[in-house]
């Protein structure tokens, strides 16, 4: 299997990977701070506080049209941050396999067998670290715009 093949492959999986996990241990309702306020403000499509994150109450706006259950909203806008921080985590994954990379690549430019899989190995490793890093992991599972802005910056 090519490098590039592998990466895509690696770096798909640790993003289900992540998802999953945000998925399973994200608040069911509102968790303290702004998240109540960041919620309702995409629900209703309203402005929040200032400056008011308007991308991501789109955002959450669009994940609250998956239910017609006013009390299931708030699951659905905290979905959109763990979804937002997997994503974040599959790019960290590939960004880090990128420098990788060009670390393990011999005078010629070529990858051995085993910089390929030392390339990958560490593109696990540092996303796996940074996807249970206590800060990453708790602003993926609440309505907040954290994880969103984590996803734009990766």
């Amino acid at each position: 299997m090519t490098y590039q093949r592998l990466n895509n492959i690696f770096g798909i999986l640790v993003g289900i990977l992540a998802t999953t996990v945000y998925a399973m241990t994200m608040e069911s309702t509102v968790s303290f701070w702004d998240c109540g306020e960041f919620i309702s403000g995409a629900f209703k499509l309203q402005v929040a506080h200032p400056p008011g994150a308007p991308l991501f109450l789109m955002i959450g706006r669009f994940f609250t049209l998956f239910t017609s259950n006013p009390a299931v909203v708030a699951k659905c806008v905290n979905f959109s941050s763990a979804l937002s921080t997997g994503a974040a985590m599959m790019f960290l994954f590939w960004t880090i396999t990128a420098l990788a990379k060009k670390l393990m690549q011999d005078k010629k430019g070529e990858l051995t067998p085993t910089g390929l899989w030392a390339s990958i190995g560490a593109g696990i490793v540092g996303a796996m670290a940074a996807c249970f890093a206590d800060s990453i992991w708790f602003s993926a599972v609440e309505g907040e715009v954290y994880a969103m802005s984590l996803f734009f910056t990766a």
